[in-house]
């Protein structure tokens, strides 16, 4: 097992955080790391991820949304393959705080098989994270 957990504090409430984290059309536009997300932010739906960490092509899988919970978490599991294999379940979480702003938290409990071997693409998975918490930041705060 490995995790990869960032957090980023960010001067926009939670709504707002979670308006731009569920816009899964406008990913394309400012996220670095998810670029593209298809489906609903609806516990039990499917959805289709593309990620690109740093440094490498993008990646598409099928995922299953575990918790959709409007300004607070949004949590999905993805898969390669089979079942225990490489599993990664990816929680987004916003926790509001003081004077408007808010903590995200962005984070990966990956499991499987393959994780040992796969600990150069973690690092770089991290670094997707934080490029990503950026962009939210930057986007959350302009409002757009």
């Amino acid at each position: 097992m490995k995790t990869v957990d960032t957090q980023i504090e960010i001067a926009a409430s939670a709504e707002r955080v979670w308006n731009v984290l569920t816009d899964f059309g406008a990913f394309p536009d400012w996220n670095p790391f998810i670029r593209r997300v298809d489906g609903s932010p609806i516990v039990g739906t499917r959805l289709e991820v593309t990620i690109q960490p740093p440094g490498h092509g993008p990646t598409s899988f099928k995922s299953t949304v575990l918790e959709a919970d409007a300004n607070h978490q949004l949590g999905w599991l993805g898969r390669l393959l089979l079942p225990g294999v490489f599993d990664g379940k990816h929680t987004l979480m916003i926790q509001a705080g003081a004077g408007g702003r808010t903590v995200f938290r962005q984070r990966e409990v990956f499991t499987g098989i393959l994780v040992p071997f796969l600990a150069g693409m973690l690092r770089d998975t991290e670094r997707g994270f934080l490029k990503m918490n950026e962009a939210l930041k930057q986007r959350a705060e302009a409002g757009g």
